[in-house]
C-alpha cells in the first residue's frame, strides 16, 4: 500500500465483517483490531436480533472489552460493522466516542443480509470531522466468498 499505515477496526457478530476485515488486512498489510463487547449473555439468533435492534433504537453504547488503538499512528482507518435495524452495530458508536477520531482519512464498510437501511448515512454522520475517502457494502460475504473476495480486492485498490 505504498507505505500507508492502515488499521482495520471492526465489529462482527455472525462473522461476515470478520471475513471482510481479514481480507482487507491481508491485501492492505493493515493492523487488525476486533471490537468485542463485554456482554457475555448467550442468545438465540432471534434473541441476538432483538437485543441488537433494541440497542440501535435506544441509541445504546455497549461497553467494549479493552483494546489498544492510537489513531495518530495511522494514515488510513478502515472501520467495519454489520447492519442492525437499518443502522451500523452500536459497538462502533462506543468505539468512535471512546477514541474521539477526528481529522483522519476513513474508509468504512458495512455487511448486511440484504437491507442496508440508512446505515451508510448514519455512519457518515457518526464520522463527521473526518475525511471519508471511500465506503462499501458487502451483502452476505460468507454466502459467495469468491465474489466477495474480488469485490474486497477491487475496493482496497481505491484506498491509495
Amino acid at each position: 500500500m505504498g507505505g500507508m499505515k492502515t488499521a482495520v477496526i471492526y465489529y462482527t457478530l455472525e462473522g461476515n465483517c470478520a471475513f471482510v476485515a481479514q481480507e482487507i488486512k491481508a491485501l492492505a498489510e493493515a493492523d487488525l483490531i476486533r471490537l468485542r463487547t463485554q456482554d457475555k449473555k448467550q442468545r438465540s439468533k432471534f434473541g441476538k436480533f432483538m437485543y441488537g435492534c433494541g440497542m440501535v433504537i435506544k441509541g445504546k453504547m455497549p461497553a467494549l472489552k479493552p483494546y489498544t488503538f492510537d489513531p495518530s499512528a495511522y494514515d488510513l482507518i478502515v472501520i467495519g460493522a454489520p447492519v442492525w435495524a437499518g443502522s451500523f452495530a452500536p459497538p462502533l458508536r462506543t468505539f468512535i466516542s471512546d477514541t474521539g477520531i477526528t481529522g483522519k482519512k476513513i474508509a468504512f464498510f458495512i455487511c448486511h443480509g440484504g437491507g442496508m437501511g440508512k446505515a451508510k448515512e448514519k455512519f457518515r454522520t457518526l464520522l463527521a470531522g473526518n475525511e471519508i475517502v471511500t465506503e462499501a457494502d458487502f451483502k452476505s460475504p460468507y454466502k459467495n466468498p469468491e465474489e466477495a473476495k474480488q469485490k474486497i480486492a477491487d475496493w482496497v485498490k481505491t484506498f491509495a
